[in-house]
């Protein structure tokens, strides 16, 4: 029988110390304080098996967050399944800008796992969030993680604005697909595994989807309204034309922790 200590071993020679202790740690359900405090505990044969399984499945290449079935955003676990876009911290610059508009209606296309939708109802309890994806997949994760979380969002299944044809919002936010379809990256790392929906809308500029967004804010924000997107590294410029030329005004560019703009954002006028 394997004890603590050599399943850590042999999974950070395999995969690397960071995904290994948290692999371990999942499969045991304990923290690493627990593992560097008790490297002897012998592991059962279904702990030592569950282990072995998760590495040779992230040694080719499978998400951490897939085999654990949850990743950390805004301090929260959320539920992720491969259903699902995993949540990534640069989306949380769009929960901050979106949080600071301080709307009372939220509309939220796109949502997946709903990271972004059930974070914003979460952080301000009396703002109304509505949710849409076109995926019921995804929806099912969502659902869950509104359950899970114990906040309150309007989820709808649709694609856009669809299903809240006639409806207007404060805001709307949207972290949609924007890869460019012959991007090379969807072949590697994790995106290999995430749905390639929720990457890329098969564009050759990766921006169908933000124009399809743009082009309908208009007939669903109330004057005044906010929007706010996430998008691709190399694309602020282009994004801000778009509002631009739909006619809103207050152009912004957040850029991420690195400096990198990653949303785009304008307002409708009165």
């Amino acid at each position: 029988m394997y004890t603590l200590k050599v399943a850590l071993e042999e999974a950070e020679a395999a995969i690397g110390r960071v995904d290994a202790q948290v692999l371990v740690g999942d499969v045991l359900g304990v923290d690493r304080a627990y593992m560097v405090a008790n490297p002897l505990r012998i592991l059962t044969e279904s702990e030592d098996a569950r282990i072995d399984s998760m590495v040779a499945q992230r040694s080719l290449g499978m998400p951490v967050a897939y085999l654990t079935g949850r990743r950390e955003f805004w301090s929260r676990d959320f539920i992720v399944t491969p259903d699902v876009l995993i949540p990534r911290p640069e989306t949380e610059i769009l929960v901050e800008a979106a949080l600071q508009a301080h709307p009372a209606t939220v509309l939220d296309l796109g949502t997946g796992s709903g990271a972004i939708a059930i974070t914003l109802a979460l952080e301000r309890p009396r703002m109304q969030v509505t949710a849409i994806d076109s995926s019921p997949a995804a929806l099912i994760v969502a659902r869950q993680n509104a359950v899970h979380l114990g906040a309150t969002v309007e989820l709808l299944d649709g694609a856009w604005y669809a299903p809240v044809a006639g409806r207007r919002f404060d805001l709307i936010v949207s972290n949609p697909p924007y890869v460019a379809g012959g991007d090379a990256h969807l072949g590697e790392g994790d995106l290999r595994f995430e749905p390639a929906g929720a990457l890329t809308d098969g564009s050759a500029d990766g921006l169908d989807s933000i124009r399809a967004i743009v082009a309908g804010a208009r007939r669903h924000l109330h004057p005044r309204g906010r929007l706010l997107v996430e998008h691709g590294h190399d694309q602020a410029q282009a994004v801000a034309k778009l509002l631009r030329d739909a006619g809103f005004a207050s152009i912004v560019s957040i850029p991420d922790l690195a400096g990198i703009p990653r949303v785009a954002g304008g307002t409708l006028p009165a």
